[in-house]
């Protein structure tokens, strides 16, 4: 048709960039409907605007169109989970609590983030986040890791000390997690997002920067058709 008509398709190009590049200046909020359609569609195992915000950003900028929306899931773990396995359980968890629940189909692509603390070196803890996609659909099921924040050790064994000995979920974690500890301990620091506080990295860029490369593996897993 007219469209594939290459002069055709450049001044339509330009003209949608523009129209885009316009209602952007005039509305930044805009930015995320705009984005939005296309095949893609993921879930997010949170209603949290941080790891909503961080997903969508990232998938959006690796496919250009994708939908993606939060739900809030529970992780069925510890609040604070200690260890790889911990993290990667609580993100399981949270897609399939989603699933269980039908609030999202069995075959919906989903993504989840759950952050953990792991001791790297003898008394030396970090705080990761693991980030998992799962598609059944596709049957691609795929991990990726943020980069780890260095956790002052008092506040870990502040965590510790608060978690009763006999609490249920002790094989998963700790009852409270270092956010609250930070929170009560640093002026200024809100639980959510101490990372920003501690290293000048926020949350988001982390989740952002490690979905980015999720949906990069993702993309390359994917029957070349659905691209």
């Amino acid at each position: 048709g007219v469209a594939e008509n290459p002069v055709v398709k450049s001044v339509l190009d330009k003209t949608k960039h523009s129209v885009e590049t316009m209602i952007t200046t005039l509305d930044p909020g805009m930015v995320p409907y705009m984005k939005t359609g296309g095949e893609l569609d993921i879930v997010v195992t949170s209603n949290k605007e941080v790891k909503v915000a961080a997903i969508r950003d990232a998938f959006q900028e690796v496919f250009g169109m994708a939908v993606v929306t939060g739900e809030a899931a529970q992780s069925n773990i510890a609040p604070q989970p200690v260890g790889y396995a911990a993290g990667l359980k609580g993100a399981q968890e949270r897609i399939d609590s989603l699933r269980r629940t039908g609030i999202i189909h069995e075959k919906q692509p989903a993504v989840s983030v759950e952050n953990f603390i792991e001791e790297l070196l003898p008394d030396k803890w970090f705080d990761i986040g693991c980030l998992i996609i799962d598609d059944p659909f596709h049957g691609i099921h795929l991990e990726a890791f943020t980069q780890a924040t260095p956790v002052p050790l008092q506040y870990v064994q502040q965590a510790k000390s608060l978690t009763p000995e006999d609490y249920s979920l002790r094989w998963s974690g700790l009852l409270v997690t270092v956010g609250e500890v930070l929170e009560k301990s640093i002026p200024n620091v809100n639980r959510t997002d101490w990372h920003a506080v501690l290293t000048g990295m926020s949350r988001r860029q982390m989740i952002y920067s490690a979905a980015k490369a999720l949906a990069g593996m993702y993309k390359q897993h994917l029957p070349s058709r659905t691209v």
